[in-house]
């Protein structure tokens, strides 16, 4: 027989167990999904407390935030216990986060590492469901020209023009190009399809003297680096 969570009030927990003290006193890091997404929450009903109704948001969210983040208010407020209000509030938390993620990107004007390409596409990609093909083109002292989205494909894939690509490249004068995609399933491991096109793209730029540095793979708040595995 499962273990159902005994569903106990806030005002009756010890006040270091109580979310918003348990911050004030330990910091954020110390909460849990559940306890922070309660504090935005901020009351439960008579049915449940705010950590249960976090608890029951986590859980149709298969307990990934990801997955979450993904979903839009009007989807929020149809979840049991879950007005507009509390779907309103959560869903403008998750948008200040995604802002802020984009002026760190905002910040980096010359890429020196494969992490900084990760931010320069992460809060673009992070909520995706379906696959989305970028590239980032670079002068010669690896100043960021623009970011440019090529295509949009389904969940499993996405189709990639080079004619496109270096079409876009040569007219902005870009020195080489970084790829970047993401994998909304969160693996991160190359599909034999992207490993091919990276390798085609690759060719294709000697012949134009435009260097394909490196292919990026995002998803799960994480990222593959081809470049950074010997893969280029």
């Amino acid at each position: 027989m499962e273990n159902t969570p005994i569903n106990i009030p806030i005002r009756y927990l010890a006040e270091d167990e109580k979310p918003r003290e348990k911050l004030m006193q330990f910091g954020p890091n110390h909460l849990s999904n559940a306890e922070l997404l309660a504090i935005l929450i901020n009351s439960g009903n008579k049915h449940s407390s705010a950590i249960m109704l976090a608890r029951q948001i986590l859980g149709a969210a298969q307990n990934e935030l990801k997955l979450l983040q993904r979903m839009n208010w009007k989807e929020l407020s149809k979840l049991k216990g879950i007005g507009s209000a509390k779907a309103i509030t959560l869903t403008a938390a998750f948008e200040l986060g995604k802002r802020q993620r984009e002026e760190e990107a905002k910040k980096i004007t010359k890429i020196k590492s494969s992490r900084e390409v990760f931010q320069q596409f992460e809060h673009l990609l992070e909520d995706k469901d379906k696959e989305e093909f970028w590239m980032l083109l670079l002068n010669r002292g690896n100043g960021i020209i623009s970011k440019k989205k090529i295509s949009e494909g389904g969940i499993s894939g996405t189709v990639v023009d080079p004619k496109i690509i270096f079409g876009i490249a040569l007219s902005e004068l870009a020195s080489s190009i970084i790829l970047c995609h993401n994998h909304p399933s969160g693996n991160l491991t190359p599909s034999q399809q992207d490993i091919e096109i990276t390798r085609k793209l690759k060719e294709g730029g000697k012949l134009l003297d435009i260097l394909v540095q490196d292919h990026i793979i995002t998803g799960n708040k994480t990222y593959f680096s081809f470049a950074d595995e010997g893969l280029m």
